[in-house]
């Protein structure tokens, strides 16, 4: 398959549509009132959308429907991994603080990567509404989209919940670990 064409084959397809049944059943508590059939056939008529919920399972994010806007009638996907998916681990915040490392340079980073899979990152917001939905990154932690003020002066932030609580951190935006990747949302 060439990843570059951003779409998936029929088998590849049907792979995924089966996996992310069996995960939407699996975990209602999700996305109560929702129905498979409708989600289904969204996804049907937007490949590109498909393919970066591919993309997202790919990197171990184990994407779920985690809602419905009404307005922009769309169902809203998060990563929903026990911890930070592991294919999206040890990146630096931004093109910017990618470049300006000398040395020992991340692969990629997060804005970068999320960009070439079609996803948005989680806002803080957003990554806190995950946490009503069960308990995650208890290991890890996760980039989240940093405010503009945040990032002109340097810096990035990220989360994480330990104690039962969820912590919002800051870090430089050049800095990467094996512990830190980032969750996405798609919207379909």
């Amino acid at each position: 398959m060439n990843r570059n064409k951003r779409q998936l084959s029929p088998k590849e397809s049907d792979e995924l549509f089966k996996l992310l049944k069996l995960r939407f059943e699996k975990n209602r508590n999700r996305h109560e009132g929702l129905d498979w059939k409708k989600i289904k056939e969204k996804l049907d008529k937007n490949p590109k959308k498909l393919w970066s919920l591919d993309e997202m399972e790919l990197t171990g994010g184990e994407p779920d429907v985690v809602g419905y806007d009404n307005k922009t009638d769309e169902y809203i996907f998060f990563d929903c991994s026990p911890e930070s998916p592991k294919g999206r681990r040890s990146l630096c915040y931004d093109n910017e603080a990618l470049e300006s490392r000398k040395e020992y340079k991340p692969n990629d980073s997060v804005v970068n990567m999320a960009e070439y899979m079609g996803v948005e990152l989680l806002t803080e917001e957003q990554y806190r509404e995950l946490q009503n939905l069960g308990e995650f990154d208890l290991k890890t932690s996760s980039w989240v989209k940093t405010p503009t003020d945040i990032r002109k002066l340097g810096g990035a932030i990220f989360c994480d919940r330990r104690y039962n609580t969820v912590f919002t951190y800051h870090n430089g935006a050049e800095s990467y670990y094996a512990a830190r990747g980032f969750r996405g949302l798609l919207r379909v």
